[in-house]
C-alpha cells in the first residue's frame, strides 16, 4: 500500500483542510464560469430526476417511507409527495441516479451532482436558502469529493466501491455543512459522521441499488451535517487515521492528491454532462460507432467482425454480456455498441427496454464484438475496428473524458435535453419556467421555489 505524501504533516491534518477549504468558500469570489457550470449541474439534475420519478424503485422508497410518515419538510420531484428532508433526499438521489443519465466527474470517480444536491435543495427547501447560498455550498461539497476521490484513485473503485455512494457522502455533507454555515471544526466531524455511513458496491450495478447508493450518499451527508450542527461527536480526522476510510478503503491512498489545486483552479471544469442513457464508459465506444456508422454508412448485415479496445477498468464496470433488460443494457459495451451501429437512439430513453435487449438482430450484432482491454488507458477512451464482409476494416476512437470547451454550447445542449425530459412529466409551459428559475438560480431568494416547480 502507497500512502507516501509529500507533506509527512498532511496525513494529520487532511480531514480538517478539506474542511477548512470547504467552509471557506463564497460565492463572490466564484468565477462566473464556475457559477454557470452549477447552474448547469442543477439543470441537468433535474432533467434526469424528472424523467426517472416514475421509475419503480421511486414507486417502491415511496411507498416504504411515506407509510412511516414525517414532517412534509420537503418536495419530491415529479411527485406531490412531500417528506422529511432526509426520506427527500434519500428518494430524489435514487430517482436522479435511476436512468443513469446524470453528470459524471472521473476524479471522483462518478457522478457529483446526484450525490450532493438531493440533500442539499432537501435542505435550502426547508431553511428557504438563497440560490447564491446553494450554488456556493454545492462548489464547497463537489470540490470536497473529488479531492477526496483524487485521493483515493484507482484502487477505491477498481477494488470495488461505487464512489457515487462513498465518495459522495462527503460531498454531501460538505455541501449541507456550508449551507448550515458550519464552521471548519464543524465541518471536520461532519466529514466524519459522512464517513463512516459511506457505502455502495459496484457489483449492484444493473440493479436498482445502484440509483439507491446515489440517495443514501445523500441522505447520509445532510443527516452527518445536521448532527455536526448539534454537537454530534466524530473523529476529525477520518478521511485519512489508522483504520479510517482511505486506509480501509483502497490500496493506494495518496493524500496530498487531495490537496493539490487542479490545472484549471475547480474540479467541476472537469465535469461531464452524459447524451447517451448509459453508463458513462460506454460513451466512448458508443461515439466511436456512431461516427463509423455515419461516416461509412456501414450497415449491421455488412459486419463480419469487430474489437473494441478500451482500459481495464470497464471490465467490472459496463462489461454485463448478454443483458435481458433495459437496466442491464445501460451497463453492456456490446449492447450498446450494437446499438450504435444500428442506428438506434442512444439518447432515448425508451431504447433501454426488454424488446430492445433482445432483439434477435443487436444480439446477433453483438456476439460479434471481442473486447481488448489494455492496463493504463484513458478510462473513458474506446478504439473500435470493424471488419466488413467485403474485406475492408474501418476504425473509429474517442475519448468521452474530455470536458467541452465550450460551456455556451454545452449550456445549449443541456437545454436541449432537460426539455426532452422535462416537457413529458410537467408540460411545456412548467417546464420552461423551472428551467428559466434554475438558470436564474443566483437571483432567487428562496430556492424552494424550484423544489416546487419540480413537483407534479
Amino acid at each position: 500500500m502507497d500512502t507516501h505524501i509529500s507533506d509527512p504533516t498532511v496525513t494529520t491534518t487532511l480531514t480538517r483542510a478539506l474542511a477548512t477549504q470547504a467552509s471557506a468558500v463564497m460565492y463572490e469570489s466564484l468565477p462566473k464560469p464556475v457559477r454557470e457550470l452549477v447552474r448547469q449541474c442543477v439543470l441537468d439534475y433535474y432533467g434526469v430526476a424528472l424523467a426517472g420519478a416514475d421509475d419503480p424503485l421511486a414507486t417502491i422508497l415511496l411507498d416504504e417511507l411515506a407509510e412511516a410518515g414525517g414532517a412534509a419538510q420537503a418536495s419530491i420531484i415529479g411527485r406531490k409527495a412531500k417528506l422529511p428532508a432526509l426520506s427527500a433526499a434519500l428518494v430524489n438521489g435514487a430517482i436522479g441516479h435511476a436512468l443513469d443519465y446524470d453528470d459524471v466527474n472521473l476524479a471522483m470517480p462518478g457522478h457529483p451532482s446526484v450525490a450532493i444536491l438531493p440533500g442539499l435543495i432537501a435542505l435550502a427547501e426547508q431553511r428557504n436558502s438563497t440560490g447564491r447560498d446553494v450554488i456556493a455550498a454545492f462548489v464547497a461539497g463537489y470540490e470536497t469529493a473529488c479531492r477526496i476521490g483524487m485521493a483515493l484513485r484507482p484502487g477505491h473503485y477498481d477494488r470495488g466501491f461505487h464512489a457515487t455512494g462513498t465518495i459522495g457522502a462527503f460531498g454531501a455533507a460538505a455541501a449541507c455543512a456550508h449551507l448550515l454555515r458550519l464552521d471548519a471544526e464543524a465541518t471536520a466531524r461532519a466529514l466524519g459522521i459522512a464517513g463512516t455511513q459511506a457505502a455502495g458496491l459496484k457489483s449492484q450495478f444493473g440493479t436498482m441499488c445502484k440509483p439507491f447508493h446515489a440517495g443514501k450518499a445523500s441522505q447520509s451527508g445532510l443527516l452527518a451535517a445536521r448532527l455536526a450542527a448539534r454537537g454530534f461527536s466524530s473523529r476529525p480526522d477520518l478521511v485519512e487515521c489508522e483504520q479510517g476510510f482511505a486506509l480501509t478503503h483502497g490500496p493506494d491512498f495518496k493524500a496530498d492528491a487531495a490537496l493539490a489545486e487542479p490545472a484549471s483552479g475547480f474540479h467541476i471544469f472537469a465535469n461531464l454532462f452524459k447524451y447517451h442513457a448509459a453508463c458513462y464508459l460506454t460513451h466512448g465506444p458508443i461515439e466511436a460507432a456512431r461516427e463509423i456508422r455515419e461516416r461509412h454508412g456501414v450497415k449491421p448485415e455488412q459486419i463480419a467482425r469487430m474489437t473494441l479496445s478500451l482500459d481495464r477498468s470497464t471490465e467490472r464496470v459496463c462489461n454485463i454480456p448478454a443483458p435481458t433488460d433495459g437496466l442491464e443494457a445501460k451497463f453492456s459495451l456490446r449492447q450498446t455498441v450494437a446499438m450504435a451501429l444500428s442506428g438506434v437512439d442512444t439518447a432515448s430513453l425508451g431504447a433501454y427496454s426488454p424488446e430492445t435487449a433482445n432483439d434477435p438482430a443487436l444480439v446477433k450484432l453483438r456476439e460479434k464484438l471481442a473486447l481488448d482491454f489494455h492496463e493504463g488507458w484513458p478510462q473513458a477512451k474506446a478504439e473500435l475496428q470493424v471488419a466488413l464482409t467485403d474485406g475492408r476494416v474501418l476504425k473509429a476512437s474517442h475519448d468521452a473524458g474530455i470536458p467541452s470547451s465550450d460551456i455556451a454550447d454545452q449550456r445549449e445542449r443541456l437545454i436541449g435535453k432537460f426539455d426532452a425530459l422535462a416537457e413529458p412529466v410537467l408540460g411545456a409551459a412548467r417546464a420552461r419556467e423551472l428551467r428559466a428559475a434554475i438558470l436564474g438560480l443566483d437571483a432567487l431568494a428562496d430556492v424552494g421555489g424550484v423544489a416546487r416547480l419540480a413537483t407534479h
